[in-house]
């Protein structure tokens, strides 16, 4: 096992294009680290960059005790898990998890019982000697898996690898992948856009936005402390609302409502409330209701406060109108700078009394 790390490391194509900016990191040994954010956030690159497929143009990677810049990806002790699976269509299960110990010469006696072992951890007993047109696309992904497993590397990379299958069978993965990293401990990084993936999985995450990094933390640091509205809009489903709202004598007021006490100076702020920390009461803050969608455990509730729209989940029973009024829950807000969208207050200190 061993540790990632990352050093102010950047990459620029041609024509100035910077695809990742900085970016310094340490995941270690036996962590479980996700990076996450939308499409060309750089996530993907910077993964590449350490498995060694893509070039870095600044700073410094190390796996382990080995700086890996100039090293081969077959030299970086590592295993990579595609999107694709990258299975030989030719060859048999068995023969594609062979075939990285075959390559390095590793003894037939070695190889089988590796295999051997790998197919009994992922359930592929069965489907050795079967060619991956014959395999379902979750069997063929434990595959790919049982290939990386079997290399037995300081670290795993997975890049997107539940992508491409349907949404129950990506629930079922995604606790095989957790369960299988857990027993193995193998120093993990995983990239991927699904933020619910993200924070299911991870030990850590490192939330990216234009090829930097936004934030790091447990998912529930990520959650309940977003460090920017960025961070807050992409994690949690539905998004947090984001609300332009301004302080005065030292409260808190949106659309002219008192939303509570807080210590800091007048001005505009953007005001986070998630839908969760929103309930329906008999005073609070006005709002017309827009639509509802049923989710069948729950519903969430879309509405406009003045010329703002904001969400809130609420029981599928419970009663809704027209006009109704919103209560926060007591230390629920969230304060950001409008200008750079960083967060002003820690989530514990933040509002010291209930909402009125």
């Amino acid at each position: 096992m061993a540790q990632i790390t990352l050093k102010g490391v950047g990459k620029t194509y041609a024509g100035g294009v910077q695809a990742v900016s900085d970016v310094n990191l340490d995941v270690i040994d036996r962590e479980f680290v996700v990076l996450v954010g939308p499409s060309g956030c750089g996530k993907s690159t910077l993964l590449r960059m350490v498995a060694g497929l893509e070039e870095i143009s600044q700073g410094e990677i190390a796996i382990g005790p080995r700086v890996v810049n100039r090293l081969e990806p077959a030299e970086r002790d590592i295993a990579m898990v595609f999107q694709n699976y990258a299975l030989y269509p030719h060859m048999s299960v068995r023969e594609n998890m062979a075939y990285g110990l075959k390559n390095r010469k590793t003894p037939k006696s070695e190889i089988e019982a590796r295999v051997a072992q790998a197919a009994r951890m992922l359930e592929l007993g069965p489907y050795l000697d079967r060619k991956p047109r014959a395999l379902s696309g979750g069997q063929r992904q434990r595959v790919a898996m049982g290939r990386a497993i079997v290399r037995q590397p300081a670290a795993f990379l997975f890049d997107e690898p539940l992508s491409n299958l349907d949404a129950k069978l990506r629930v079922s993965m995604r606790g095989e992948i957790r369960k299988l990293q857990r027993r193995l401990g193998t120093t993990s990084l995983y990239v991927t856009h699904d933020q619910l993936e993200a924070m299911t999985l991870a030990d850590r995450l490192v939330v990216l936005n234009g090829g930097q990094i936004e934030q790091v933390g447990s998912p529930l640091e990520v959650y309940h402390a977003p460090a920017s509205t960025f961070v807050a809009a992409f994690i949690g489903a539905p998004a947090m609302n984001l609300l332009d709202a301004y302080i005065e004598g030292g409260r808190v007021k949106l659309e002219g409502h008192d939303m509570g006490l807080v210590a800091l100076p007048d001005g505009p702020i953007t005001l986070g409330i998630r839908a969760e920390d929103l309930s329906i009461g008999t005073q609070g803050l006005p709002v017309t209701l827009d639509y509802v969608e049923e989710l069948g455990a729950n519903r969430i509730v879309h509405c406009f406060a003045g010329g703002q729209r904001l969400a809130l989940i609420q029981p599928p029973e419970a009663p809704l109108s027209e006009h109704m009024t919103l209560r926060a829950r007591p230390q629920a807000l969230h304060l950001f700078d409008t200008t750079r969208g960083a967060r002003l207050v820690a989530p514990a200190t933040r509002i010291p009394e209930p909402v009125a």
